[in-house]
């Protein structure tokens, strides 16, 4: 997490809320730019799809499992979600 300020400053602040669905409104292209890491409840995933800081909660794929229209379907796990860059 100390990363040189000279980095951070080329990155953009980490929303409070963030998808990697480009359909979805809390979509922020330029952020994906940058290699984005999740850590839930102190350990890293790398499966998750969407996450929310304030309100505790990240969104994983529940296995192959796909809706009528060829989606993942979500799951919405509760906990400590801590963004950050690698």
């Amino acid at each position: 997490m100390n990363e040189p300020a000279a980095s951070e400053s080329s990155q953009p602040a980490l929303p409070d809320r963030l998808s990697a669905d480009p359909r979805s409104p809390h979509h922020v292209a330029a952020i994906f730019e940058h290699d984005v890491g999740i850590r839930f409840n102190g350990q890293e995933r790398h499966d998750v799809e969407e996450y929310c800081v304030s309100e505790g909660w990240v969104k994983v794929p529940a296995g192959k499992t796909v809706d009528r229209k060829g989606q993942p379907l979500m799951l919405k796990l509760k906990g400590r979600v801590e963004p950050f860059y690698r």
